[in-house]
């Protein structure tokens, strides 16, 4: 099976290798004894990375990483790390004696070389010979993932009885195959109408985009302005591209949270009666409870025994960037074991721009190996492409080709507002301006300013607040009341933090915008004039600092924004044209300097490592894309929500329930979380069984239907200022 797994980047040699030796230790009389009833642990991995990297050289070394954690995770090749590291494994003095009669069932081959066509980075040695601890780092999880993948699907077999039956996975329904799901998608396309200048421009640029399917794979770009169906023709180029060059399945990577389930149900739309079958989100939002460490058999085995979803064998996924990247850095199986299945993929990295830049040299990294060795096509998809190109960014992308139509002319077709720069503007000053206009969205950078100022015109006519203070269902119904009132020209004043930029479809004459990246502001003049249906002149996006200290933006965004006011001051006529962006995203770029684009030196540890000092373990710990640790809280917030935590109570599995949940949860910071805990005001959904995966609200007087989950309310402890 893990050879079988590995045949789609060309190592199933190495796939099968690594799956007959991961339990060769079984081959010892204290382990058979295990099987008689005896109760002693037995290591049963370390012989078989012995073997492998005694006998098969470098790529032998690669396999035993995998080998050995196949159980406890990926360890460091040397040093310290929470694992023991793999030298000092194999240097073991306390192993059982390997009984001989392994080699009668087990014919290694005599030598075992990289995958064939593997392809070095860069254009000189020097580069090769630097990124090339990278790669073998990269193929000894993706080797791993093939095992363990392999070694779950095993185990679930022997556990639900089914060793000669299919797989269990499969007993639902059949996944659809790609090319159904491209003819639901057509007829679906088939349903819009040209009947605007806009609408004919987007017709445009799909017709244009599926032309390129024939491609050979690799890395692409779509660069198409805000509102300009990228959504849709990255859907419809990524099934095109598969089909003809056989492919497996489409991956979307989604900046946000908040927007993987918007994009998941916009897919099944347009999917038909195949959408449900065909696409699987992975955002679990929920903290996974891990079996009791104290029983080894049955903390293994409750290892073993994960969803169908950790696997990713659906035609379509729709994940979070966070989920994605840090599962290609990851050490632990049940992160791993999907790996392998993002290989002969598209892969649609939605708003690439929004890659941190702490990490951005390792993550365009993995992008370029995944389509250099792994037969993944990678398509960038931004209307503000951010500058990754070799040689102007150093270890950067080649052979980067655009999907979209003469971008720069599109831009010029598209352009629909006007952007300024309002100067400095304190809260009053603010308000003011939304008092003038009767349809304004003002988007700001926390959730406390968003509410300073829609309590400063909250006696306006349709005042709303939008933030992520509110679940995603509360939010939703919000927005609702906001497109409707937009449609019937009535008045409409929304102030919202960023999250309304994330994909969200509203269209309002004006939009002011807090200070931010150039990327923010393109995408906040994506909610102004959507549909073109006004002059440019007559749609004005406002740029403003803020007067007020209290919402200064963290350090970071101010060089965000820094970068953005110069560009604004260079273009001041096409600040959003690629040229701007591109100069934006350079601008950024030296800015920072090279070292803050891999705050932790990830690539420089691998290229000061050998294949035997690979630090696997230290990799994992390291790639962390968000910093603060946030804890989900369940909302009651109707009644679907109070039903479906009244099943759980009573349920003995959570997968669907817990999907039913997702809609209602608030993501707290670690702080404010243990604040309502501390103070009664959430508490554990039954405990006794579920631990506290699942933390629900029970003081309802703190959530607000203006604000959301809110910390004033005279039954709160006054924790507002730590937590908010």
């Amino acid at each position: 099976m893990a050879g079988e797994s590995a045949a789609v980047f060309d190592a199933k040699a190495l796939g099968q290798v690594i799956g007959w030796l991961h339990d060769l230790g079984k081959y010892t009389l204290p382990f058979q004894a295990r099987l008689r009833g005896s109760p002693l642990r037995v290591d049963h991995s370390t012989w078989g990375a012995r073997i492998a990297q005694e006998r098969l050289g470098t790529m032998g070394q690669l396999l035993a990483y995998g080998i050995a954690g196949h159980h406890a995770g990926l360890a460091n090749g040397q040093g310290e790390g929470e694992r023991t590291a793999l030298a000092d494994r194999l240097a073991a003095q306390d192993l059982p004696a390997l009984d001989a009669a392994w080699e009668k069932d087990i014919a290694l081959p005599s030598q075992l070389g990289m995958p064939a066509g593997f392809q070095h980075y860069g254009q000189t040695r020097q580069q090769a010979r630097d990124r090339l601890p990278f790669q073998l780092a990269f193929l000894s999880r993706m080797l791993f993932s093939c095992l363990v993948d392999a070694d779950f699907i095993d185990t679930e077999r022997f556990y639900l009885q089914a060793e000669d039956g299919p797989d269990h996975r499969s007993a639902g329904p059949a996944h659809p195959p790609l090319a159904a799901l491209r003819e639901q998608l057509d007829a679906y396309l088939g349903q819009f109408k040209a009947d605007s200048d806009v609408n004919r421009l987007r017709a445009d640029i799909l017709r244009q985009v599926r032309q390129h399917a024939d491609d050979a794979p690799g890395l692409f770009s779509l660069t198409v302005p805000t509102g300009g169906g990228k959504t849709l023709a990255s859907l419809a180029f990524a099934l095109d591209h598969a089909i003809r060059h056989g492919l497996r399945r489409v991956i979307f990577v989604i900046p946000f949270t908040s927007i993987v389930e918007q994009n998941a149900a916009v897919f099944r739309k347009a999917l038909g009666p195949l959408g449900d079958a065909a696409v699987l989100e992975h955002h679990s939002a929920f903290t996974e409870r891990q079996p009791p460490r104290d029983d080894p058999e049955k903390y293994q085995s409750a290892q073993k025994l994960r969803l169908a979803m950790e696997n990713w064998d659906a035609p379509i996924i729709v994940t979070t960037a966070v989920q994605f990247f840090e599962s290609l850095f990851a050490a632990r199986p049940s992160q791993c074991r999907k790996l392998h299945h993002i290989a002969g993929s598209v892969v649609v990295l939605d708003e690439a721009q929004t890659m941190p830049l702490k990490l951005l040299k390792p993550c365009v990294a993995a992008i370029d190996e995944l389509a250099r060795n792994y037969r993944a096509s990678v398509v960038l998809c931004t209307a503000t492409q951010p500058a990754l190109e070799a040689p102007a960014f150093d270890g950067g992308l080649s052979g980067v080709r655009e999907l979209a139509p003469q971008p720069t002319r599109l831009f010029q077709q598209l352009e629909r507002v006007r952007v300024r720069h309002a100067g400095t503007l304190d809260d009053a000053a603010l308000a003011g301006h939304m008092r003038e206009r009767e349809q304004v969205l003002c988007i700001v950078n926390n959730r406390r300013h968003a509410r300073a100022v829609y309590e400063a015109m909250a006696d306006l006519p349709a005042a709303r607040h939008l933030t992520t203070l509110m679940c995603a269902k509360h939010r939703s119904e919000v927005l609702s009341e906001i497109r409707q009132m937009l449609k019937a020209g009535q008045p409409c004043r929304v102030v919202s933090t960023s999250l309304i930029e994330a994909g969200v479809d509203v269209d309002f004459p004006a939009v002011l915008r807090a200070e931010a990246g150039l990327d923010s502001i393109a995408q906040a003049a994506g909610r102004c004039n959507r549909e073109g249906r006004r002059s440019p002149d007559a749609s004005e996006v406002l740029v403003f600092a803020n007067a007020n200290e209290d919402w200064a933006p963290p350090p970071e965004l101010q060089q965000y924004a820094q970068a953005a006011r110069e560009v604004l001051r260079q273009h001041p006529g096409d600040p959003l044209s690629p040229e701007a962006i591109a100069r934006y995203f350079a601008l950024l770029y030296w800015q920072k300097g090279s070292d803050q684009l891999d705050v932790p030196d990830l690539l420089g540890l691998l290229k000061a490592s050998r294949p035997d000092s690979l630090p696997l373990e230290t990799l994992a710990t390291k790639f962390r894309m968000i910093d603060s640790v946030q804890m989900p809280v369940i909302v009651p917030y109707d009644g679907t929500a109070r039903e479906t935590l009244e099943q759980l109570r009573f349920a003995e599995g959570s997968v669907g329930l817990a999907r039913k949940l997702q809609p209602y949860l608030v993501q707290l910071p670690r702080q404010g979380f243990d604040a309502l805990y501390k103070a009664g005001a959430i508490a554990p959904v039954r405990p006794d069984k579920w631990g506290e995966q699942f933390m629900a609200l029970t003081n309802l007087d703190i959530y607000n239907a203006r604000y959301g989950l809110s910390w004033d309310h005279p039954s709160f402890l006054k924790t507002s200022s730590t937590i908010i």
